[in-house]
């Protein structure tokens, strides 16, 4: 007769069948992880920081540049005159540049595929959304801040030979100062809500550069007071009185002009994250 071994204990065979569970699984999706991958993904794009490098050497460099022969054809202060746009004269090649990095923030995942693991990853998939938002703000702001301190700097030393400068002190200073890398980073979240919806670098990029440098021009050529209207709403038009030491007082004011642009950030953000949940990957 055969002599059977006795039975393992059933704790132990229940441990032995146990299905493997990945510590990722088993503790969720959280969105500090998912914050922590995309800045993972976003610092280590090469593009990132040859596009905020770029912004801010146009920034400082045209500073210089305009400072100089401004005071080289002025002969003294004379007449209302605005610094700090003189300052902020590398502003609309910087929003530019800010408006191609929101776009690729997105597209860049598409074109290399990688936007299929990120989807696996992160089911709900608005979280990605919303932490790419979130990380291209804070570094476009802190980024676009030291760009504008830098070239409120170089430009005041400039000008101030001739009398033309501006004192932290003088009406409307801080705000610019604070103001205009709001509006830059808005126009990266602008970029950032259009590549989500075009999944294409080109069209994404050709479309920021229409919305924020071509279409306003064009609205006010428009005839009677649409012309004016629509331009003093439009995204661009609205955000940029944030950034004159002088709004135009037909126009929004500062902080509603740019509340009007942030509200079209949002939108676009909201329709992108209602379509990446909708559409295939």
């Amino acid at each position: 007769m055969t002599t059977l071994s006795p039975a393992a204990p059933a704790t132990a065979d229940a441990a032995a069948v146990r299905p493997y569970v990945s510590p990722v699984t088993a503790s969720g999706v959280s969105f500090p992880r998912v914050l922590r991958s995309e800045w993972t993904k976003l610092r280590s794009l090469r593009s990132t920081w040859v596009t905020l490098g770029i912004a801010i050497a146009l920034m400082v460099g045209l500073a210089a540049l305009v400072s100089s022969v401004v005071v080289g054809e002025a002969s003294g202060a004379e007449g209302p005159f605005d610094a700090m746009s003189v300052a902020l004269a590398g502003s609309a090649f910087a929003s530019v540049a800010l408006g191609a990095l929101g776009v690729m923030t997105m597209t860049s995942e598409y074109s290399s595929g990688s936007i299929r693991s990120t989807v696996l990853s992160v089911p709900k998939r608005t979280p990605v959304l919303v932490a790419k938002a979130v990380l291209l703000a804070a570094v476009s702001y802190v980024s676009m801040l030291v760009a504008v301190v830098a070239s409120y700097a170089v430009s005041m030393s400039i000008l101030a030979s001739k009398g033309l400068d501006v004192s932290l002190g003088d009406d409307g200073v801080w705000r610019v100062l604070l103001g205009s890398p709001a509006y830059l980073a808005l126009v990266a979240l602008l970029g950032l809500g259009i590549g989500a919806l075009l999944r294409s670098t080109p069209g994404g990029i050709t479309t920021v550069l229409g919305l924020v440098l071509v279409v306003p021009p064009l609205a006010s050529l428009l005839p009677g007071r649409i012309g004016e209207t629509l331009s003093h709403w439009l995204p661009s038009a609205a955000g940029q009185q944030v950034t004159l030491l002088t709004p135009d007082p037909s126009g929004l004011g500062p902080w509603t002009g740019l509340g009007v642009m942030a509200a079209y950030a949002v939108g676009l953000l909201v329709v992108a994250a209602v379509l990446l949940r909708r559409r295939d990957a």
